[in-house]
């Protein structure tokens, strides 16, 4: 990937594979579009980053990026709240977000996915889209629905004729973003965040951090019993302190 646009690069995972690309020889221009502003501390000349909401109903703005090989779509929030205790209000909030937002931007990019040239294309899901987590019933639901298109759209992809596929990253929690309240540590990302530029650069579909070390054990958890594994994940929230019920 020489020259990138990143959807959300303004702190977190995608702050983080931002500097990762703007320190290779190779990488030409890194756009980073984000409703935060990039902090001054992170300026570098090869990075021009734009202010937007991805609320905003018009997404004009992403034509102006038709010079792109590669997209990485990190934007998202959550908390860790009992589904009681989300306002009504926030449930589209939620979906307009992490789900429909990710879905349009690849839209305006779905030229060059079905194009014979390569084009490098990542997002940021979450592990949360392959199971219940209480705690997280409507952050789950939103990326639940982002893995089955990205899994029906790379399909498409396929039977079209191109070797370009959309990745699906899902991880667990990640220290050192500024998810769920916490605070940008490139320190602690930037591992993480060299790991999925190659799964990006290597047209893989799916990148499960941890997944011998953690997640295999969970996901084959869940399919012998979702309820049971339901269970376990609200009582591990609980006991490790990072809710209060």
């Amino acid at each position: 990937m020489k020259r990138i646009l990143i959807v959300g690069g303004a702190n977190g995972i995608g702050l983080s594979m931002a500097t990762v690309l703007a320190s290779r020889p190779e990488t030409e221009k890194i756009y980073i579009v984000d409703k935060a502003p990039l902090a001054e501390e992170y300026h570098h000349e090869k990075i021009e980053s734009t202010e937007f909401d991805l609320t905003t109903e018009c997404y004009s703005l992403f034509e102006r990026y038709d010079d792109i090989d590669g997209l990485i779509i990190t934007a998202g929030f959550g908390r860790l709240a009992l589904f009681e205790d989300i306002p009504e209000e926030m449930i589209a909030t939620y979906f307009n977000v992490n789900t429909i937002a990710g879905i349009r931007v690849i839209k305006h990019f779905y030229g060059r996915l079905l194009a014979k040239d390569d084009f490098y294309c990542g997002v940021m899901v979450s592990i949360a889209g392959f199971m219940s987590s209480p705690f997280f019933s409507l952050y789950g639901a939103t990326k639940a629905a982002l893995k089955i298109f990205i899994e029906s759209v790379n399909v498409e992809l396929e039977k079209a004729g191109t070797a370009n596929r959309i990745l699906n990253v899902s991880p667990g929690s990640i220290k050192g973003t500024s998810f769920n309240a916490g605070k940008t540590d490139l320190s602690q990302t930037q591992a993480l965040a060299q790991d999925i530029i190659a799964h990006i650069e290597a047209k893989d579909d799916l990148f499960i951090p941890q997944y011998d070390e953690v997640f295999h054990e969970v996901l084959e958890r869940y399919h012998a019993d979702f309820r049971a594994e339901g269970r376990h994940s609200y009582e591990y929230k609980v006991q490790s302190g990072r809710v209060v019920v």
